[in-house]
């Protein structure tokens, strides 16, 4: 298998939407309630909309033959707000690709740590890659508490 790596573009709105989806419904469903999933990925998130936002960020899609496996994105002090990989492709080195373009991309960058608000189903991915576990955060979102670790690492 063959992990390429490229910047975001307009084009990846759908395929990301839908990774993004998948990895919350199933490879966090083990972590959440469904009540949680629904408000964390509801099933009416416009596509157009999601784009215009991607969009925006400094992103990076990883492909698996010719297909999008993962995202994520990095800004100019490191913070990591998204990285998800397709179920399918969950423990086969797209994170970690992911992550390695980060930290070259966040280091280029001036920034001197990464820092993010891991989820229950990444916060081992996280540890493993020399991130610690800070403040465990608990974030309503219409009406209901969804939980999450603020993590960071210093980049050397």
């Amino acid at each position: 298998m063959t992990i390429t790596l490229r910047r975001y573009e307009s084009r990846d709105a759908a395929a990301t939407l839908d990774v993004f989806y998948r990895a919350v419904h199933v490879t966090a469903a083990s972590s959440y309630s469904p009540e949680q999933i629904a408000v964390w990925a509801p099933e009416d998130i416009d596509v157009e909309s999601w784009g215009r936002k991607q969009i925006t960020r400094n992103g990076v899609v990883a492909e698996v033959d010719g297909q999008v496996a993962g995202f994520s994105d990095v800004d100019a002090q490191g913070y990591i707000d998204m990285m998800f990989v397709a179920p399918e492709h969950g423990r086969t080195g797209v994170a970690t690709a992911l992550l390695s373009w980060i930290v070259v991309e966040a280091s280029g960058r001036g920034a001197s740590s990464l820092s993010t608000n891991a989820s229950e189903a990444a916060k081992k991915f996280f540890e493993k890659h020399g991130f610690r576990a800070g403040e465990h955060r608990r974030v309503l979102r219409d009406g209901v508490i969804l939980t999450n670790y603020a993590m960071n690492r210093p980049l050397s």
